[in-house]
């Protein structure tokens, strides 16, 4: 009796075909065990083989989104969280996939900032973070508890109404009190941390405080950096994301991924400048989270 429940599954399906093989006259076996098993050995793993292709075409993905959201982020000081939210969101679930958008939020308002420094109004700047930063901890709370399909619900839901809002709200009343920037900030801080998108918020408070677009794209580079570290901060003590939810992707990669995109983005960015005005950029971005916002909800 043949003893092979301890063999490798590879090793059993060999030796299953080798019992099963023609036999002569005499008894013998049709072929040569050693060239049959050395055969079968040689061929490849096809589904392994497949899994590094998927895990090849996951990355580039993410590299060319990553890259495509900074660049119209440095045009129009916004366009990563649009952008990127979505695509992560489908790729490596909505969850995880804010998360990491969070992540990039950070590493692009960082280095954006140094960009365009000299146009930053630090004193919005001081009303608007806290109150993100505040707003961050209920958000995390509500990824936390609401299941994965729900979540990528919520997520499509808050990237399209926001961007319908702020598309048809061209003509609104003038707000330009201390709690205008308050409030835009918090809710920002949630939108932020429950969908990766906080820049229709904050273009429409540009538009009832009357921010002209240069101080107003300069100064968001902050405000997204501080609601990113809110947000991963808020959710990591808050155990609504782990790392290890990253799939077949290797989180380290991701890491790696990540700030070379951003940085090729700035490089590709910084010439287009000249040549791109800030509202193409701005309606090219809304395009592509429209699409990316959809895509969550059908999923």
């Amino acid at each position: 009796m043949r003893n092979a429940c301890w063999r490798p599954r590879r090793e059993s399906r060999w030796t299953d075909r080798v019992d099963q093989a023609p036999t002569r006259s005499d008894g013998s076996s049709a072929g040569s065990s050693q060239a049959q098993r050395t055969a079968y050995r040689a061929r490849p793993d096809t589904r392994h083989y497949a899994e590094r292709v998927d895990t090849v075409v996951v990355a580039v993905i993410i590299l060319a989104t990553v890259l495509t959201g900074t660049i119209l982020q440095r045009l129009s000081g916004t366009g990563v969280g649009l952008v990127v939210a979505p695509v992560l969101a489908l790729l490596l679930g909505p969850g995880f996939g804010v998360f990491m958008t969070n992540v990039t939020t950070v590493m692009s308002g960082l280095l954006i900032m140094f960009a365009v420094w000299r146009f930053i109004n630090w004193r919005a700047y001081l009303l608007i973070a806290p109150a993100a930063a505040i707003g961050a901890w209920p958000a995390a709370w509500l990824v936390g508890a609401l299941p994965t399909a729900w979540l990528s619900i919520l997520l499509g839901a808050l990237v399209v109404s926001a961007l319908l809002l702020t598309a048809f709200a061209r003509r609104i009343p003038e707000w330009k009190s201390p709690g205008a920037a308050v409030t835009a900030g918090f809710l920002g801080g949630f939108f932020n941390t429950t969908s990766g998108v906080a820049a229709p918020v904050m273009v429409i408070y540009s538009r009832l405080s009357r921010w002209e677009q240069v101080g107003f794209s300069a100064t968001l580079q902050p405000v997204f950096m501080t609601m990113g570290i809110a947000s991963v901060v808020s959710k990591l003590v808050m155990g609504s994301v782990e790392p290890g939810e990253a799939g077949s992707l290797p989180f380290g990669l991701l890491l790696l991924i990540i700030p070379c995109s951003v940085g090729f983005g700035l490089l590709i960015a910084t010439p287009l400048t000249r040549v791109v005005t800030a509202s193409l950029a701005r309606r090219l971005a809304m395009v592509l989270a429209a699409v990316g916002g959809v895509a969550a909800i059908v999923r």
